[in-house]
C-alpha cells in the first residue's frame, strides 16, 4: 500500500513541469493577456468588498448574479437586437458594432443589477430585521448561490425556450479577435484593449462615486459606524440596497466583457469558479478596500497566467488560489489591508 501511494505522488510530481523559460520567452504576451483576465475578476471583486464593507456579509451569491448578467447580454443580443446564435462572428464595422455591445452592456447590468437588489431584499433583509448571526447570512449567501445556479439549470429552460439548462448557450459574436498592435513582442488584440480600457473606466467612475458622492460618504458612513449614521440622517436599508446596486451593475459590466473573452462561457454554472477567483482576488488586495479588490485582480489575473506557463495550463487555477494563501500567510488583511469601516475605501 505503501509503495502504490508513493508511486502515486511521483507519478503527480510527474505531470508537473517546472518551465521557467517558457514564463522568460513569454513574459509580456502572458502579462497582456493576465492584465484582460485581471481585469475581469477586478469588477466582479469589487460587488464582494462593497457588500462586506457595508455589511460584513461575504456574500457568495454574488457569483450567480454576475452569470445572469451573461444571460441578460445574450437574451438581449438574441431577442432584442436579433442576432442569431451561431459559431461565426458578425462583420458590422466597428461603429455598429460599438452601439450593439454598448446596448447589451447596459442590459447586462439592468439584469444584474435588478437580480443584486431582488436577491438583498428576499434573502438578506429578512435576516436583518430578525438580527440573525453572521453565520446564517454566511449559510443564506452560499444556499442562494445554489437556487440561483439551479433556477437557470432548471427552471429558466421551461420560461425561455432555448435559454439555459445543462449545456452551454451557443455564442453571439460580435467582434472577431485581432492583432492591433505588438508590444515588446506580445500582440494586443481588439478584444483585449476593449476589456482593459472598460475595466478602468468602470473602476475609474466606481472610485469616484465612492470618493466624491453624497452616495460615496454615505456607504463610508454606514461601513464606519451604522448606528451614528442613521443618527445623522443617513438611511441604511436605502444605502444597503445602492451598494448591492452597484455591485450587480458592476458585475453586469464583467459578464459582457467575459463573453467577448469566452463566448462559450454562458452556462448556469459559468460564474461559481470565477466569483470564487473574484473573491479571492478581494481577499488578496484587502476585502473592505475597493482599491485592494481593483490591484487583487489585476495581480491575479496576472499571476495565473504566469503559474500556468511556469507549470503547465492544468495547475492554473491551483496557482491562484496558492498565491492567496499565501499572502493571507504573511498578510492577513491583504495587500492593501481593509479600509472601508475605517476611513474605508
Amino acid at each position: 500500500m505503501i509503495h502504490e501511494c508513493v508511486e502515486g505522488y511521483a507519478c503527480l510530481a510527474a505531470n508537473i513541469s517546472f518551465n521557467l523559460e517558457g514564463l522568460r520567452e513569454g513574459f509580456w504576451q502572458l502579462t497582456i493577456d493576465g492584465l484582460s483576465w485581471g481585469s475581469i475578476y477586478a469588477l466582479v471583486a469589487v460587488g464582494y468588498t462593497l457588500v462586506f464593507g457595508v455589511l460584513r456579509l461575504i456574500n457568495f451569491a454574488h457569483s450567480e448574479i454576475f452569470m445572469l448578467g451573461m444571460f441578460g447580454a445574450l437574451f438581449c443580443l438574441d431577442f432584442i437586437l436579433g442576432f442569431t446564435p451561431s459559431g461565426n462572428a458578425y462583420n458590422l464595422g466597428i461603429p455598429l458594432t460599438v452601439l450593439y455591445l454598448g446596448i447589451a452592456m447596459l442590459f447586462a447590468m439592468l439584469v444584474s443589477g435588478t437580480a443584486a437588489i431582488g436577491l438583498e431584499a428576499v434573502a438578506y433583509r429578512p435576516l436583518r430585521r430578525r438580527h440573525a448571526r453572521s453565520l446564517t447570512f454566511l449559510i443564506t449567501a452560499i444556499g442562494m448561490s445554489f437556487v440561483l445556479q439551479e433556477f437557470v439549470h432548471f427552471v429558466l429552460p421551461k420560461l425561455l425556450e432555448g435559454y439555459g439548462g445543462s449545456n452551454a448557450q451557443q455564442p453571439i459574436i460580435l467582434v472577431q479577435p485581432k492583432t492591433q498592435f505588438t508590444i515588446f513582442g506580445a500582440t494586443v488584440s481588439n478584444i483585449t484593449l476593449v476589456i482593459i480600457a472598460a475595466a478602468l473606466v468602470f473602476a475609474a467612475l466606481t472610485d469616484l462615486a465612492i470618493n466624491r458622492t453624497k452616495f460615496g460618504r454615505g456607504i463610508r458612513a454606514v461601513a464606519q459606524d451604522p448606528n451614528t449614521a442613521t443618527l445623522m440622517g443617513v438611511s441604511r436599508e436605502r444605502i444597503i440596497m445602492l451598494t448591492f446596486l452597484l455591485g450587480g451593475l458592476l458585475a453586469g459590466a464583467a459578464a459582457l466583457l467575459y463573453t467577448l473573452k469566452v463566448p462559450q462561457g454562458i452556462i448556469y454554472s459559468g460564474g461559481f469558479l470565477l466569483g470564487i477567483k473574484a473573491f479571492s482576488a478581494a481577499v488578496l488586495g484587502g476585502i473592505g478596500n475597493l482599491r485592494g479588490a481593483l490591484l487583487g485582480g489585476l495581480l491575479l489575473g496576472i499571476m495565473e497566467n504566469y503559474g500556468q506557463a511556469v507549470f503547465g495550463t492544468q495547475w492554473r487555477d491551483v496557482v491562484a488560489f496558492v498565491l492567496l494563501v499565501l499572502v493571507l500567510l504573511f498578510r492577513p488583511t491583504g495587500i492593501l489591508g481593509e479600509s472601508l469601516g475605517k476611513a474605508r475605501v
